[in-house]
Formats: structure tokens, sequence, C-alpha cells
């Protein structure tokens, strides 16, 4: 009850200044009502007359920044050809990902510094480059594959095959060899008795390189093919070719010596490419002054570059002191880099390691170099190669001496290479190596080098050298002892592709944790 008067007091004293201006102005008669229903009496209310406290000082309000420079709503952008978001899923219909929190937490603890970024910049760009010459490498082997096998078709007598294949290398970019397909081309199609096709092929070829060695045989082939327009085949032209091959082949057998003054007209005529290389085996063969005078001449460059090509060829077969020497006049005196690498092979063929070192020590064009080293790794010249390593300059040189130790199975001046070797991307190569030459022989080592790896990308092909070999064993031994999380991924997501119980071992010991 106390407290009720209080309330009363309160809002009689706090209403009275205003009741008291109201009654200082004239107001309008107001419509009477109804009369209220008596009330309970209540007692009277002395009015309670004093001053009200002084409200406390507001603080200054700060300085409100200027907002006349923001946008009006006209200069607002158009919202309303948003998409409707009304399908998206609701954040309760997503996925739990807090499973994945392990996972996730690998990736975190595995960022590289700077330097090590910018490291992995560099090498990835040598890659780059690298992986560029091995695409040109390859782009020229499938241009002398193409152009083999047109040759092979040629002797089977396919002659349409024969014509695409020499299509093909025509029309390879950067080839080396379009003035010999052209011709070999225009032969084809003269056989099929597309004369017309076979003339412009030869014309295209007398136009284009002037200079070329294959313009004389060009020009042979040119009249010989109008001389064949209008006529219907003539399977009698096959077959006195074929009985010139049974007739070289009898004279092979019986008397080399008389064949000798027609072989040569032959290798001067436009006969077939098998009649060509059988004249010179025949040649080849014999131990007649004539006969490896006309080989040397044809060796020497007295023919088309194929034939020429074919004689070094045989005088390599035929090894002897002879020959060899021939082989190595010719290489000081050619310019022509087919024929360098051509004579390098028959060297290797000769077995004359002295001449191919020499090469690989002392040729300044780069791709003879690489071309000796790589015959030397067929040779199995591993010390050889091995102190030429340890003098060379070039890194491409020495990536290829790896690649001739690799072809030599010499296991271990790699493992040499890849753990002394200052440049990364060498010892990368060595791994890589390494990982091919199988897991008895070179799993150990593997294990071994990547302890003392420091750098995270030779120790990631370390990891793949082992997924080549299948050595689950050693990559579950590593993972074991590896503390950076973005390696043991890298083994892990490995091990998972392999089909061993050690690997499978180790995955459910790691669901089982």
């Amino acid at each position: 009850m106390k407290n009720t008067w209080s309330a009363a007091i309160a809002c009689g004293v706090l209403a009275m200044p205003v009741l008291s201006a109201a009654q200082m102005r004239p107001v309008a008669p107001v419509a009477p009502v109804a009369p209220a229903p008596p009330a309970a009496p209540a007692p009277p209310m002395r009015p309670m007359l004093f001053e009200l406290p002084m409200l406390p000082q507001l603080p200054e309000m700060p300085m409100l920044p200027d907002l006349s420079s923001l946008p009006t709503l006209a200069d607002l952008p158009d919202l309303s050809n948003l998409p409707d978001l009304s399908n998206l899923p609701s954040l309760a219909n997503l996925p739990n990902l807090s499973d994945l929190a392990p996972v996730l937490a690998w990736g975190g603890d595995g960022q590289r510094s700077r330097e090590d970024d910018q490291r992995q910049r560099e090498d990835e760009a040598k890659q780059r480059a690298e992986e560029a010459k091995q695409r040109e490498a390859e782009r020229r082997q499938r241009i002398d594959e193409n152009y083999q096998r047109g040759q092979e078709s040629l002797e089977r007598r396919q002659w349409s095959r024969a014509a695409d294949q020499f299509t093909s290398v025509i029309e390879a970019q950067n080839s080396t060899r379009v003035d010999a397909a052209l011709y070999w081309r225009a032969y084809a199609l003269d056989k099929l008795s597309q004369q017309a096709d076979a003339l412009a092929s030869l014309a295209q070829l007398i136009k284009t390189f002037p200079q070329s060695r294959w313009l004389s045989d060009a020009k042979a082939l040119d009249l010989q093919v109008r001389q064949n327009a209008g006529q219907s085949p003539r399977p009698e032209a096959e077959s006195d070719e074929e009985l010139k091959l049974l007739a070289i082949q009898g004279l092979q057998h019986s008397d080399p010596e008389q064949a000798v003054p027609m072989l040569e007209k032959l290798l001067q005529g436009t006969a077939s490419p098998q009649l060509k290389a059988r004249a010179l085996f025949v040649l080849a063969q014999s131990n007649s002054t004539r006969a490896r005078t006309v080989l040397a001449q044809v060796a020497r460059g007295g023919s088309n570059p194929d034939v020429q090509r074919r004689a070094i060829q045989y005088m390599g077969v035929n090894g002897t002191r002879e020959n060899r020497a021939v082989l190595a006049e010719i290489y000081t005196g050619a310019t022509d880099v087919d024929i360098k690498r051509q004579i390098l092979r028959s060297f290797m063929v000769a077995g004359d390691k002295e001449r191919v070192l020499a090469a690989a020590n002392t040729e300044k064009t780069p791709e003879l170099r690489q071309e000796a080293v790589r015959q030397l790794g067929v040779m199995g010249a591993r010390e050889e190669l091995w102190q030429m390593y340890g003098k060379e300059a070039s890194v491409d040189v020495k990536r290829q001496i790896l690649q001739s130790l690799f072809v030599g199975g010499d296991a271990a001046h790699l493992i040499e290479v890849a753990n002394t070797e200052q440049n990364a991307d060498l010892r990368r190569t060595a791994v890589r190596h390494l990982g091919t030459m199988g897991r008895t022989k070179t799993g150990d080592a593997l294990v071994g080098i990547y302890a003392k790896e420091k750098e995270a990308d030779i120790k990631r092909q370390v990891i793949n050298a082992l997924f080549v070999q299948n050595n689950a064993e050693s990559l579950v031994a590593i993972a074991r002892k590896e503390t950076d999380p973005a390696l043991k991924r890298e083994m892990v997501s490995k091990l998972s592709l392999m089909k061993s119980k050690v690997a499978l071992d180790y995955l459910m010991e790691i669901l089982n944790k």
C-alpha cells in the first residue's frame, strides 16, 4: 500500500508542470460524457513542491564525418538481376568436415619458405626447358622413324603406304629430310602410275632445293617418269628388278669381282633402294681393291645421302682398320650432322672406342658430343664416361653421361652422383635412373639417399623411384621416420596404389590410430 502511494505521488509531481501549462491556455468545450461509475474514495493527495535535480551535463559529441560524398540511392548498382539463391543448401545440409581435420592439418604444416618456393620455381623452369628439348628430340626422332618406315615400305613394294609416309616427313615442322622425302615420294607415285603427281613432287624438289645432293637423282628420275607417262604398268619391269637382285646375289657368292663395274653403274642410276642396298652390301663383302674404292667413294658422298649413309653403315659392319681410317677421314671433313652421327654409330659397331671417346671430348657440336657419349654407354665405357663427367662443364652433356651410365648398368657411379653432385637437377636425374635399375640393385641406396637429402623435390623423386620399383618395404620404412606431413602424405598416396601386403598393413595401421 505504501508503494502504491509513492507511485501516485511521483506521478502527480511529475505531471504538475504539464497541467499547469495546460491550464494557462483556453480550452475548447468538450462534449459531455456519461458519468463514470463511482470509484472507491481515495485518501486526499497533498501536492509536494520541491525542485527537480539538475541533469548531468552530456559529453560533447565527436565530430561526425562528412557524408555528402556518399552515393545516393540512384547511384547504387541494380541488384534485381542477382541469381536466385533459394535453391542453395542450408548450412545444416552441408557435409561434416570434421573428419578431415587431421588431413588438412598436414597441409598447413607443410608450407615452404619463400626461398624454397623460389628454388622450386627455378627448378620447374629448368624442368620445362629440359622437357622442351626432349620434345624437340622426340619430334626429330619421329621424322627419322617415318622416313625409315617409308624406306621399308619401298623395299616391300608397298607404294601407296610409302608415299603417305614420305608425305608425313615432308609436312613435318622443321624437317631436315624434305628433299629426300620428295624424291622417294615421286619414286613411289611413279610406281603407282601417278606420273603427274610424281613430276610435281620432283619439280618441288628441284625448285625448293637447288643445292641439294638429290638434284642429279631427281633429274634422272624426272626423265624416267616422263618416259613412263601415258604407259600402263609394266610387270616385266618389276620382274627385271627381281632378276637383277637374284643375279647380284649369285655374283656375291661366285665372282664378286666381276660384278664390281656393273654395281658401280647401278649405284649411279635410279634403281630402287633395295637394289642399291644389295649392291652396296656386295661391295662391302668384296676384298678387291676396286670394290673398297667404290664403297669409299660412295661413303665420301659420291651418291645421294641415303646411299652414303648405307655405305658408311656397311663400312662399320666390316670394321677393318682401313675402313675405320676412311671413316675417320670422312668425319673430319664432313659438315652434315646426320652423316657424322652415322659415322659415330659405325665406330660403335666396329668397336672403335678410342675414336668415339675422342669425339665425345673434342667435338664442338653439342648434338654430336651427346651422340658420342650415348655410343660410349652402349659400348660399356663406364670408366671413360666417369672421367668425362668429372671434367665436363655442360649440364646437358653431363645429363647425357648419366643416361649412358644407366645404359651401361653403372649403378655405383649413379649412386655417387645422387649423393655428392651439387646440381640438384643432375641429382634428380641420377635418382630417376636408379629407380629404373631394380630394387635389388639400388633399393637400399635410395633409402640412404633419402635420409641424407635436404631438398624436398629430390626426396619426392626418391619416393617416386621406390614406387617405380614397387618397393613398399622401403617406402614404409622411410614413412615411419618422416616428420614432414606433405612428404608423408605423398608416400601414403603411393602406397595406396601398390598391391602389397606391407603397404596394406601400413595403411590399416594409420586408420586404426
